[in-house]
């Protein structure tokens, strides 16, 4: 907490304007990320707990820039055409009768590419791929000691992977705009977590080195797609359950009044789902860690307390603020998750 303060202080007087700007877009901000701030934020926290002593002593150091850049991937997809593929994959697109769509996509890049084109691929998600080479990013920033990327990359990944762990960013019906569910997507990620997070268990144990991690993260995957059926199916129960008057409520976000799902609603959903948010946020928690773990082991392991009490760059910063930036202006270069 402390070298947090002091290197945002280095750059006080060059954000202060922008800090007003968010501090008055900021209940806008949170009702647009899915797993929501808290959701992407929360797993990043939680998985620093899961790290070896060689490494929990860097990540606790930076505790706070890993969790509140959390959502700096979501934020980029208003900054940086080609952002927003990497978030999901909508692998139901690539299913034929009779068979398991899993074995019909390659695992491999190059394969997958070789089968579907690299421009099929793109348009229609590539979060497993891409977590691969994050995690290569962040073994050459282990490996080359750059505090500046070992903090940028492991905060980026924590997303992606928590990402892959949603069953919605596995399907093109991702918002339940093609089984009129819409709305369906922020239900499950936020909705649910705002209502219920006091109650969920986080401490999952320690990471674990993964050896073969394409497989692990395609495995990942499968299980979210898995989870699609009860996703979808539960909502519509509680639909036909409820008077539709009592489906919507609501409620005051600072100065805001906004329409959401009813907490009656919400809560009874959650009840059907019996546990699943919950165990795919924790699965993503150790996911995270591990993954990190892995990407310092395959760095070479290097002393990161070394590391310690350097703050990030001024340069870093500054390539923050003009993330924000480009994200107030509201400009989304590619698919959000309530897009309809």
């Amino acid at each position: 907490m402390v070298n947090w303060f002091n290197y945002k202080i280095v750059l006080s007087c060059f954000t202060f304007l922008m800090f007003i700007l968010l501090s008055l877009k900021k209940e806008n901000t949170q009702k647009e990320f899915k797993w929501g701030f808290f959701g992407h934020q929360k797993i990043n926290r939680m998985a620093v707990f899961t790290l070896p002593p060689e490494m929990i002593g860097f990540y606790k150091e930076h505790i706070e820039y890993i969790t509140e850049h959390a959502v700096d991937p979501d934020k980029r997809r208003y900054a940086v055409k080609g952002e927003a593929e990497c978030h999901y994959i909508d692998i139901d697109h690539y299913a034929k009768d009779g068979e398991d769509v899993f074995d019909i996509v390659p695992k491999t890049w190059t394969k997958a590419i070789e089968k579907f084109t690299e421009d099929t691929l793109r348009a229609y998600g590539i979060v497993p791929w891409h977590i691969q080479l994050m995690k290569l990013k962040l073994q050459k920033a282990f490996e080359a000691k750059n505090i500046d990327l070992i903090l940028k990359y492991s905060a980026d990944i924590g997303h992606y992977i928590a990402d892959s762990h949603v069953p919605l960013h596995t399907t093109e019906n991702y918002n339940g705009q093609l089984t009129n569910q819409k709305g369906i997507h922020g239900l499950w990620e936020s909705r649910l977590v705002e209502l219920n997070s006091d109650d969920y268990d986080y401490f999952v144990g320690k990471s674990q080195y993964i050896s073969h991690l394409l497989d692990y993260t395609w495995e990942e995957v499968k299980k979210s797609n898995n989870a699609l059926d009860s996703v979808f199916r539960f909502e519509k129960e509680v639909t036909n359950e409820l008077p539709s008057d009592r489906k919507y409520a609501y409620e005051q976000r600072g100065n805001t009044t906004i329409q959401t799902y009813s907490k009656e609603f919400s809560n009874l959903y959650h009840s059907k789902l019996n546990g699943m948010v919950e165990r795919r946020l924790r699965t993503a928690i150790i996911s995270v860690g591990s993954i990190w773990f892995t990407a310092w082991v395959d760095g070479g392991q290097p002393d990161l307390n070394s590391l310690r009490h350097l703050p990030p760059s001024p340069e870093l910063l500054i390539e923050i603020e003009n993330l924000n930036a480009e994200y107030q202006k509201g400009q989304k270069k590619g698919r959000v998750c309530d897009d309809h």
